[in-house]
């Protein structure tokens, strides 16, 4: 058994490898499969204790498909390369946010999304 080395650790799956674009595409379709809404949030800290991004845009209430959220990821990729990027999903019963997850990290060879 190995320990792993000491790293700051983010969202959801931050203990993972960074997601291919499959895997964040499933991601976001469980989302939309369990009737959250996904929003896409930006910030330049990605620190733990830093709990206000800001989003981008509203929350996608009527999307349909990964592939309409990941269109907006990447808009908002191109205009805030250098902040960090993340999906969440929120439950309109519960009215909270339910999971969040990174999906662009600056200056890091992972997530193209």
């Amino acid at each position: 058994m190995k320990t792993l080395p000491k790293e700051l650790r983010y969202e959801t799956f931050s203990y993972l490898p960074p997601l291919s674009d499959a895997q964040i595409a499933r991601q976001i379709q469980y989302t939309i499969d369990q009737g959250y809404f996904p929003c896409i949030e930006f910030n330049e800290d990605s620190a733990a204790d830093m709990c206000y991004w800001t989003m981008w845009k509203l929350p996608l209430f009527n999307a349909k498909s990964p592939q309409e959220v990941l269109a907006e990821v990447q808009q908002c990729r191109s205009e805030f390369s250098n902040c960090y990027i993340r999906v969440v999903a929120f439950d309109n019963v519960k009215q909270c946010q339910v999971m969040s997850f990174i999906v662009h990290k600056p200056n890091s060879g992972g997530y193209r999304y």
